[in-house]
């Protein structure tokens, strides 16, 4: 596969993108983006990009800093419809991917998109540690956007995730509409990091993980 950086137009600014492209036209694509800290270039980001181009599915990952919800929410939204409009990649539906505060971004967007109109690009959601609480304020969860979505929505959280406990996740998870899978990493925390283990073995798992919960939501053409 290959990269493409662009440039995104979003108000007078623009938002930095890269595109991992796969050797074959892909149908499908991901659109995938960092958590609080960071941007697009955060490791586990990268490694998952490259292995769901090297699996035949186009991901687009971008940068926007700032940690105001609101605005990464637009941000968002303004990348899916780029990517909507291209012309290079006519793509037939896409999974909107986030790490942390980047996946609730993302399901802001997909709650904001199926109120305005039944849209059936965006084909699922995918949660890389879903920050589902604040660390120690377990009694106010972030899981209205998710009760929302009706899009299939796959998680993947360490099971000692100080932002997402394991019980409470479970607990949204039952309450949800959508076709729902939550994958836990063994002992993991709100970074992916686990003791004993590399950070490369454990992006491994997550990343065989997501693309298997994307192959089974799109039976890819295996030609």
């Amino acid at each position: 596969h290959f990269q493409v950086k662009v440039k995104i137009p979003f108000g007078k600014k623009y938002l930095d993108a890269i595109f991992s492209v796969p050797e074959k036209k892909s149908t499908y694509g991901v659109i995938l983006t960092h958590g609080a800290g960071g941007d697009m270039n955060f490791p586990h980001l990268v490694s998952l990009a490259a292995y769901l181009a090297s699996h035949g599915v186009l991901c687009l990952r971008f940068t926007c800093k700032g940690l105001n919800i609101a605005y990464r929410t637009k941000a968002f939204k303004t990348v899916v419809e780029y990517l909507k409009l291209s012309d290079d990649y006519k793509l037939s539906g896409v999974f909107l991917a986030g790490r942390s505060m980047g996946s609730r971004a993302a399901a802001s967007v997909i709650r904001h998109l199926s109120q305005e109109n039944d849209d059936d690009f965006i084909q699922g959601l995918v949660c890389l540690s879903y920050p589902l609480h604040r660390p120690k304020l377990q009694s106010k969860l972030r899981d209205e956007d998710l009760l929302f979505i009706r899009c299939p929505v796959l998680f993947v959280s360490g099971s000692a995730d100080e932002m997402c406990e394991k019980r409470l996740l479970e607990g949204v998870a039952s309450k949800m509409k959508a076709p729902r899978k939550i994958h836990w990493i063994d002992k993991a925390n709100h970074g992916m990091a686990v003791k004993g283990r590399t950070t490369d073995d454990v992006m491994e798992e997550v990343n065989a993980q997501v693309f298997s919960w994307l192959r089974e939501n799109i039976e890819l053409e295996h030609k």
